[in-house]
């Protein structure tokens, strides 16, 4: 992995220009296998193939995003027309494809079946959002995440070029066109035979295509002069704060950058880059917390808005336990990816400044209780859209075996139990899990690494002033989020 160029923006370039270049050649591969098997025109069939594979590809960078948003929006029609003309681009390209592949004579027929099949190929692709990047777990070699691609490509290739292969053969029959013939057996049994040979070969291709793209856009990036030049002793992090900062919200640059920050928060390889941020004057540190710190608020506040802040004013049951379908903003939980890093990001940041933050940036710049109370902010929100409600306990209810108060869910109303057992299956509710997690164990790794520190600043009641804002919060109440740091602290919240 070689650092960023000098401007971010040309990393973003060289992926897409690696790409195309790239995708040609699994696609050259299975037009020469199906040479083998289908009776091609060799003079015109090759060019045309891979032609119309470009514009595919081409396609399909263009809609592809690391950020979840409605396929159809009313409020964006620029962006409706963008998976429409995905959805043309593949019916096209398919029909062209089949052609190519295709021996027979009668090419207005199979390329019209071509066009309904690529349809519903690009239909398939975007409602199940698989244009939607996805950054692997672990980050291996681009080569091997290719070729353990392939088995699955291959599969769901068949799969789809199967259930095309049956829906097109039925809409020829019942859309009027002009390409009705009589069937005479075995011209008719031979050319479905070819058809699903022809259409496996171009949806396997298109998998491949696929795969290659997710390979080598979600690879990791460095933002990061080289070890040893002079801007990495001046200002090492700049090209990171650049790219976090000044890129678009939603871009795959930005993307990129919170990845490669993660990596250097949580991993011990580029240590060097995480000491430049606790530098001397703690701005360094102050704009990577913030700038990982902002989608979190959005979330918590937008939750909040959909949702209603319970502890402001009293929240209907219906509007509480609203259906995941019925939120405005239910959208925002598919970008988990991004919360995940950014939570992770804080809280090994936060962890790490007990012992690497010479210059006590992280405590004296505020930012320790702006990452807990962000954290727990959010937890609460996201805690609230699953319909678990946190209640405010007096003291004299709830005391722990330390002297700890906690609160718990209100879990006695069988209206709230039953209300929350049916949103269990609702579309987005597994992320909402999913990052309630994530929120948990990041909060866990804080109260874990500042233990001591936290239960000395219980006993000298100052524990909500080292690690709450004193500020309104994004949701919830100060004092909810007191009470639920010392759930975190007793090692209690579950």
């Amino acid at each position: 992995m070689s650092p960023t160029p000098s401007k971010p923006e040309v990393l973003l370039t060289n992926k897409f220009l690696s790409f195309l270049i790239w995708q040609s050649i699994p696609s050259s591969f299975i037009f020469f296998l199906s040479f083998t098997l289908l009776p091609i025109t060799p003079f015109w069939s090759f060019p045309l193939f891979l032609l119309f594979n470009f514009l595919f590809s081409f396609s399909l960078s263009f809609i592809s995003s690391p950020s979840s948003h409605p396929i159809f929006n009313p409020l964006n029609f620029k962006l409706s027309l963008t998976f429409l003309l995905f959805v043309a681009a593949a019916a096209v390209s398919a029909s062209v494809a089949v052609v190519s592949l295709f021996g027979f004579n009668d090419l207005g027929k199979v390329g019209f079946r071509g066009f309904l099949a690529g349809a519903i190929y690009g239909f398939h692709y975007v409602f199940k959002r698989r244009w939607v990047l996805e950054f692997p777990i672990i980050q291996r070699p681009p080569f091997y995440n290719f070729k353990m691609g392939i088995p699955l490509a291959a599969k769901r290739a068949f799969k789809l070029s199967t259930v095309a292969f049956i829906f097109s053969a039925i809409l020829l029959e019942i859309i009027p066109h002009p390409f009705k013939c009589s069937i005479a057996t075995k011209k008719f049994v031979a050319e479905q035979i070819v058809f699903f040979v022809a259409s496996f070969a171009i949806f396997f291709s298109w998998e491949l295509t696929h795969n290659l793209h997710t390979v080598l856009h979600t690879k990791r990036s460095i933002f990061a002069p080289p070890k040893g030049s002079a801007a990495a002793e001046t200002n090492p992090s700049e090209h990171l704060l650049s790219a976090l900062e000044e890129s678009n919200p939603t871009s795959l640059l930005r993307y990129h950058a919170y990845l490669d920050l993660c990596m250097v928060s949580e991993n011990n390889v580029d240590t060097w880059r995480r000491a430049a941020f606790f530098e001397e004057t703690g701005e360094t540190y102050k704009r990577v917390i913030a700038v990982c710190l902002r989608p979190l608020e959005q979330l918590a506040s937008r939750l909040g808005e959909d949702l209603g802040n319970s502890t402001d004013k009293p929240t209907n049951l219906s509007n509480q336990l609203a259906s995941p379908t019925d939120v405005k903003h239910v959208e925002e939980l598919y970008n988990f990816q991004l919360y995940a890093w950014c939570s992770r990001i804080v809280a090994s940041l936060t962890a790490c400044s007990r012992k690497e933050d010479k210059f006590g940036a992280a405590q004296l710049s505020g930012s320790n209780a702006a990452v807990v109370s962000t954290l727990i902010s959010c937890l609460l929100a996201v805690e609230n859209f699953m319909g678990k409600k946190t209640n405010l306990q007096s003291p004299n209810q709830l005391l722990g075996s330390a002297g700890i108060k906690w609160a718990t869910a209100n879990s006695g109303r069988l209206d709230i139990a039953a209300a929350s057992v049916k949103r269990k299956n609702g579309p987005v509710n597994s992320k909402a899990y999913a990052i309630a997690d994530v929120l948990k164990t990041s909060i866990y790794q804080i109260v874990s690494a500042f233990h001591d520190e936290m239960l000395s600043g219980t006993k000298s009641s100052l524990l909500e002033k080292d690690w709450i804002t004193s500020e309104k919060p994004l949701f919830g109440t100060r004092e909810m989020l007191i009470q639920k740091l010392r759930l975190f602290l007793d090692f209690r919240a579950t």
